[in-house]
């Protein structure tokens, strides 16, 4: 039983060390929404999010102020918008009307965000899937809190190499689609591998054909309060070390389980899962490179810098699933570029590069993400870049996605401010060596041998 001792115990987590509670993100199916008629599908939408989600807000609000605990976004997650609009939707447009009704939702109950703007996509793309997908570039230029998720591969079924393509594409039309605003609209947008179906989140949350009617999943994070544990035991050796992150992890968790507990029984909602993902901030200290850097590192990037990842890791993971009965999610150590002011400082002192990123995503949670290249990328470099990612996934049985933003009218060497949590980026060279004839070949990647298992 979670008590308030606990929670007085992270009251200077809280005040001094960026922990907080990322998000409080509700899942709501709207499979019992579809319709053959788009105004009634967009109506019925509308309705059941604004009436499921109305006192999410509210709620969140309360529980900061009860237990002092900071709840940074407020979040809805709906089923994949492909699924829900197949039958009503004969065009991209039609879809982009979908995203406004979501958009008009999510303003409506006062949510930061609203994910599920989504197609799965790994085996093959039905025609509701690629006119979705068409329709991202309209509909990330014509909304505000709308973000979207492509899931294009997985472990069990390989790499869908067509969508792969596509996606490339639609990443370089939705960075032109939304140019005069720094190509924002790819910040909204992630291509998945192995994506979940409880992830609370953003840009990557749906609400998974598996779950309940309506869920309650909470993301904690606390960089900060990892990195402050771990200057008390600076220079001692890798068991302590461990100990003191799982430890912390631990604490860390039972606040976000807290939260859920108390959100879950104020809204009449199901508790879900907790995702204790370290994810950063552009503030000062609340950095998974700082983790790194106190670890023993110079700077995120240098060598060892995967070893220290992936301890890091794994023991925040065995830290929280101590805390909670339902860790879920992605789980693990987030390394967004832009959010990550350690990770800033890494690029610009050139320790860090995209293909240091990479290797960093075999052993960490999500993958590239929040990464500035050049406007001028092509859409088949892109497609390789994601392919790449895709292909650590699948072989490593993990979630992986990109989230990259090539800004138009930018190249390497200049800078992109996004603002809030967001942050701002160096744009970060890409190797410019063709892998058009690569990308351009049709089908699929196969499933690897070990995804056999019955």
């Amino acid at each position: 039983m979670i008590n308030i001792f606990e929670v007085n115990e992270t009251n200077q987590m809280v005040e001094k060390e960026n922990l907080d509670v990322r998000t409080i993100t509700i899942g709501i199916s709207l499979m019992d929404c579809i319709d053959s008629d788009l105004n009634r599908l967009n109506e019925k939408i509308y309705n059941k999010i604004t009436t499921v989600a109305k006192d999410l807000v509210k709620v969140g609000k309360e529980i900061e102020r009860d237990y002092l605990i900071p709840i940074v976004n407020k979040r809805i997650s709906v089923t994949p918008i492909a699924l829900i609009g197949g039958a009503a939707c004969k065009t991209p447009e039609d879809f982009a009307t979908i995203a406004k009704t979501l958009d008009n939702a999510a303003k409506a109950v006062g949510v930061n965000f609203i994910g599920g703007y989504s197609a799965l996509v790994s085996k093959g793309m039905t025609t509701a899937d690629e006119l979705l997908i068409r329709s991202i570039p309209l509909a990330l230029s014509t909304t505000d809190f709308v973000c979207s998720s492509i899931n294009v591969g997985s472990t069990k079924t390989g790499i869908n190499m067509d969508a792969v393509r596509l996606m490339g594409q639609i990443v370089k039309e939705t960075a032109e689609a939304t140019k005069d605003k720094d190509s924002l609209g790819c910040a909204k947008l992630v291509v998945f591998c192995n994506a979940p179906d409880d992830n609370p989140f953003m840009a990557g949350a749906f609400h998974g054909v598996t779950e309940a009617d309506a869920i309650i999943n909470v993301g904690v994070s606390g960089p900060g309060v990892v990195k402050t544990a771990l200057e008390q035991v600076r220079g001692e050796s890798f068991e302590v070390l461990c100990e003191t992150i799982k430890k912390t992890a631990f604490k860390i968790t039972r606040v976000g389980q807290l939260v859920a507990k108390t959100a879950s029984e104020k809204l009449g909602i199901p508790f879900g899962i907790i995702d204790l993902s370290l994810a950063p901030t552009p503030a000062v200290g609340d950095s998974v490179a700082g983790i790194l850097e106190e670890i023993g590192l110079e700077r995120a990037g240098a060598p060892g810098t995967t070893a220290a990842l992936a301890l890091l890791n794994d023991q925040v993971k065995k830290g929280g699933i101590m805390a909670s009965s339902y860790v879920g999610g992605l789980s693990g150590a987030f390394i967004p570029v832009s959010e990550d002011q350690g990770m800033i400082d890494a690029v610009n002192d050139g320790a860090l590069t995209l293909e240091k990123l990479e290797a960093m995503t075999c052993v960490c949670s999500v993958g590239l993400d929040m990464i500035a290249i050049p406007g001028r990328t092509k859409p088949e470099t892109i497609s390789g870049i994601i392919a790449d990612e895709m292909a650590i996934g699948m072989i490593n049985q993990k979630t992986t996605a990109v989230r990259l933003i090539p800004v138009i009218g930018k190249d390497v060497g200049e800078v992109v401010e996004f603002g809030g949590l967001l942050g701002y980026a160096p744009i970060m060279p890409v190797n410019e060596f063709s892998c058009d004839a690569f990308v351009h070949r049709q089908g699929r990647i196969p499933a690897p041998v070990h995804s056999f298992k019955n």
